[in-house]
């Protein structure tokens, strides 16, 4: 290949890519679509949940998400919990950084899974050491021991699980001033059941089906990036 077809090659590369940013930025001009990905950049959404939110029929929410979808702004993914169900998921890397909503403000940070035996007291530690508002972490159907393989997770990422102990979810843990965040599709489904909305979620896979240890690093690096995302966006509610 010579030097002109080398040159050739990349500017068609650049300006693919930015046909591509185009589009993207293109489907953001609506307002609907806007505050879809400024709710995608803080929770993973359910198409009922979006409905919900934004007070649109679920047909013109299909047309958004499709809309979104086919210029690579999201992904849909299916539960962990209720198969049947669907989360949508931002791809955070598509616009070169998630677009930053409203600050939030709490007085505590809740995260909640099963067993509360290992993603949620994974987010909590992580948090615990990024900023100075406390999380804890509560189980719908808590285990009796943080599992082994979590503990060395969190180890390997510098996070000391050793002296946590799984905790019931209570009814007025969901009443208290803190955000709440569901880090697992099956308690957020059981409390979306019972009536009880949670403010946040994100679908991460229970690594304790899977059992490796590549599985339990697997989902410590995302609930890292997830906590990294969120910390800045949230201040003390005493502020």
């Amino acid at each position: 290949m010579t030097w002109e077809d080398s040159s050739i090659k990349i500017e068609s590369m650049y300006t693919e890519e930015l046909r591509r940013r185009a589009k993207q930025h293109a489907s953001l001009s609506d307002p609907h679509r806007l505050a879809i990905v400024d709710e995608l950049a803080i929770s993973d959404r359910s198409p009922s949940e979006v409905a919900e939110m934004l007070g649109l029929p679920s047909n013109l929410v299909a047309h958004h998400l499709q809309v979104l979808e086919e210029v690579g702004l999201v992904i849909r993914i299916s539960s962990h919990g209720d198969r049947r169900r669907r989360y949508i998921r931002l791809r955070r890397t598509a616009l070169g950084g998630a677009p930053r909503p409203l600050d939030l403000r709490a007085q505590s940070v809740l995260f909640i899974c099963t067993a509360n035996s290992a993603r949620s007291q994974l987010a909590a530690g992580a948090w615990n050491q990024r900023h100075r508002v406390r999380a804890e972490s509560a189980g719908t159907h808590p285990a009796g021991r943080i599992h082994p393989k979590a503990i060395a997770a969190a180890k390997r990422v510098g996070i000391d699980l050793k002296g946590a102990r799984p905790h019931p979810l209570a009814p007025s843990d969901l009443e208290s001033p803190a955000l709440v965040v569901t880090v697992c599709d099956r308690a957020h489904e059981d409390l979306a059941k019972a009536g009880r909305q949670v403010p946040l979620h994100w679908s991460i896979p229970d690594p304790a089906v899977v059992g490796t240890n590549k599985a339990f690093d697997q989902a410590t690096a995302e609930i890292l990036d997830r906590v990294d995302e969120l910390v800045p966006l949230v201040s003390s509610n005493l502020d």
